[in-house]
């Protein structure tokens, strides 16, 4: 047996790749997780064989071309309403190039153009992140994203720098693996502990795991039975810490599960 932290899993493309290089899952049959859901109760689990969580991918787009002032724009070439056009347009062509049912969504995060309110720039730049349900949809959607850049910004006569950075593949929950953890929930928490869940948009570079060693990942309850529910990443997130002691329990009592159906560990 062997306990698995995830370092730098916050970051694109993530630590999994440093873990798996050092030999973090040389010898490993099988490998299950917990990962906190504020939306459930604790002392439940929600758990679902195939996809949990989606690809996620960074996207940054750099504008460069001739600034000047803004009481002469056919004098320049006017970064901030051609980042404009990318912000809006950029999705919307996706949406349209995409099968609908790849489930793909670009929200960007930061954008950035200018310091001054009668002055355009000469660089401006957005980054978001793009999210995919569909693994195969995944691995072809980089060159997709760059083409629609420039088609978008080509009317506008401006430099575009597209930075796609690969982040993580969907998790996968492998099917023995997902009974290994709702046997552990529902002997040591009762029969009503293992709640379905839906695939989500979030990324988790668990996936990366996942495509060498079969494993689940469960999301563990940690809210408060009748308490109010919070979002993960924000501010106001309440957490009920009886959730480390369900963990460590599910997880224990599904390695002694698998070792009692077929000696995986």
């Amino acid at each position: 047996m062997r306990l698995l932290f995830q370092p730098a899993e916050e970051t694109i493309p993530g630590g999994a790749h440093a873990v798996m290089e050092h030999g973090g899952l040389d010898g490993v049959d099988r490998l299950l997780a917990v990962h906190c859901d504020p939306s459930i109760d604790v002392g439940t689990v929600g758990l679902r064989v195939g996809p949990i969580t989606a690809a996620s991918d960074s996207v940054h787009v750099a504008l460069t071309g001739r600034g000047g002032h803004t009481s002469r724009p056919h004098l320049t070439q006017d970064l901030t309403y051609a980042l404009g056009k990318v912000v809006t347009e950029v999705p919307a062509v996706l949406s349209r190039r995409l099968d609908p049912r790849d489930g793909a969504t670009l929200v960007w995060g930061m954008v950035r153009s200018g310091s001054a309110p009668n002055i355009i720039p000469t660089r401006a730049e957005c980054t978001g992140t793009l999210r995919i349900l569909d693994a195969e949809a995944w691995h072809s959607t980089g060159p997709l994203i760059e083409e629609i850049v420039r088609s978008v910004v080509a009317p506008y006569g401006v430099g575009a720098e597209v930075t796609y950075v690969k982040g993580v593949p969907p998790v996968d929950n492998d099917n023995d693996a997902v009974v290994a953890l709702s046997r552990a929930a529902m002997t040591l928490l009762g029969p009503h502990a293992v709640v379905p869940t839906k695939q989500s948009m979030g990324g988790e570079d668990l996936g990366w795991y996942l495509t060498q060693v079969p494993g689940a990942m469960a999301r563990l309850g940690t809210r408060t039975p009748g308490g109010q529910t919070h979002e993960l990443h924000q501010g106001d997130l309440v957490v009920d810490e009886r959730a480390v002691v369900v963990a460590a329990q599910v997880l224990a009592g599904s390695v002694l599960t698998s070792v009692g159906t077929d000696g995986l560990v």
